[in-house]
Parts: structure tokens; sequence; C-alpha cells
């Protein structure tokens, strides 16, 4: 079985164990961690689903986890979002995802995306272009590639801008940090995980404004397969701990990736010279 293939049965078996949880949201238990954020039966139960096809089918493997870390060593690693949006799936909101990658030698090479609740999976492999596809009792139909491809209108005037987490989410410093690119942009709401309409072209720019590892590999490959741009602000290409920005074009996301850096480093007139 190839890597996308054991990718994507594991995805889409922590998400029917996922939606199990989702259906008896009034019995399940919420917890804090450390950082403040969510954590649910639900987050842990769905990781060990997808640990369980991984360490079957790619038994010599590394896998890290959000929840329980990362076991095993070598080059190869899969890397899991069991729950993406705790605080959504917690609220009753269909946009959870549950997320899937592999990096081999330090590269994401594989990504997948379920959005459960809307039933419906998202896919790349590295080279091979990105896909969209429904989930159905019968499996996996529809199937579709995707691209970001659009003309483009001008630069980041008018170009169409969606933030995560929600507005209601956000702290006043992120709010600032994005304010600089929402004034030349028009920011717009998502109905699903705002990089992948990157992906299908629905977007021009998304800024994730916090994340990890896990929050990016599966979305920044399927973006990028797609046609488009991923970094963090600060430049790295790879996922990193940290806000990133997902773009349908170079043009767009060095045009906004300038707005966005400007927004956090200090003027040299306002910097502290004592």
């Amino acid at each position: 079985m190839s890597d996308l293939l054991v990718a994507r049965r594991a995805a889409l078996a922590g998400a029917a164990v996922g939606l199990r949880y989702f259906a008896a949201l009034a019995e399940l238990p919420r917890e804090l961690k450390s950082d403040g954020s969510v954590v649910t039966e639900a987050d842990r139960a769905v990781e060990v689903a997808i640990r369980e096809v991984l360490g079957d089918a790619r038994p010599d493997d590394a896998v890290l986890g959000e929840e329980a870390g990362q076991t095993g060593g070598g080059s190869r690693r899969w890397i899991v979002d069991p729950i993406d949006g705790t605080a959504l799936f917690v609220d009753g909101d269909d946009r959870w995802l549950v997320l899937v990658a592999l990096e081999e030698a330090g590269e994401i090479v594989v990504g997948v995306a379920v959005v459960p609740a809307q039933r419906k999976i998202w896919w790349a492999q590295r080279g091979s272009g990105a896909f969209e596809a429904d989930i159905s009792g019968a499996g996996l139909t529809g199937e579709r590639q995707i691209s970001v491809a659009r003309p483009d209108q001008g630069g980041l005037e008018g170009s169409r801008l969606s933030v995560i987490p929600t507005d209601a989410e956000l702290s006043q410093a992120e709010r600032e940090l994005i304010a600089p690119l929402a004034a030349v942009a028009t920011t717009a709401p998502w109905s699903i995980h705002a990089a992948l309409l990157v992906a299908r072209g629905q977007l021009d720019l998304t800024v994730q404004v916090r994340g990890q590892i896990w929050d990016y590999a599966a979305t920044s490959l399927i973006v990028e397969e797609a046609g488009g741009r991923f970094s963090g602000l600060d430049g790295q290409l790879r996922p990193m701990p940290g806000p990133a920005l997902f773009a349908r074009s170079t043009v767009l996301h060095t045009a906004a990736l300038q707005i966005l850096t400007a927004a956090v480093t200090p003027s040299p007139h306002n910097a502290d010279v004592s």
C-alpha cells in the first residue's frame, strides 16, 4: 500500500472515531491544556485510531502526534493532528479537521485533511497535485483535482483574505498583526479550513495566526501542490510553530509577507537605543 493510501486510511479511521464523539457532545467532558487550549477524550481517541493504522502499515516509522508526542525515530515521520479546531468541535461547529502528513528527510511528502462532519477529504503527494473528494458509505466519490488557478487582479488590493482562528478567538495582539493586511484586502469568512479554500482558488490569502507543525504539515503541502505558496511569517518554508501565511500566488505571498513582517518588526525610529 502506498504512503498516500496509508495516510488516507489513517485519517479516515480517525475521522470515524471523531464523528462518534461529535454526535454525543453533551456527554463529552472538556479539559484545558497548560497553554489554555481545550482538549477532550475525543482528541486522544482519534489519535489512537490513527496511530493504530500507521503502526500496522508502517511499524518502523516515527509518529508525532499533538496529544501523545513523538514515538519512534528515523528519517520518516508521520505528523498527526487528531482534531484540528477542538474549540470548534466542542461548540458543535462542523469545520474541525483530522490532519495526517508524512515527513521524509525533513520534507513533507504526503498530506491528508478530512472534514468529517462535512464528509469531505483533501490530499496531496509531492509532485502529484492536490485533490478533493466526497466521503460516502461506499468510500470516496467525486474525486477531482484542485488548483489555485485564477488570473491575478492587480496585487493585494481587493484580494480575498481569511484569518484562522475565528475572530472571536483572536487576541488583541493578533488583531493588530492582521490589521495592516486586512486594510488592503477584503476579509471573508470560511466555511471550511481557509487554507483549503486557497487551494481551491476560492480565497487568495489565509493567515493562521498561531499553530504547531501538526497544524501546518498537511495543509501546507495541499496548498503547494495546488499551485500556491506557504511559509511562516519569518519566511521559513517548512512547517514550524508560529503564525503562517498561505497564498494563491508568489506575487501575493511576497506582498502579504512584507506587510505582515512590517507589522511585527519595530521601526528603527521607535527602537530602544538605550
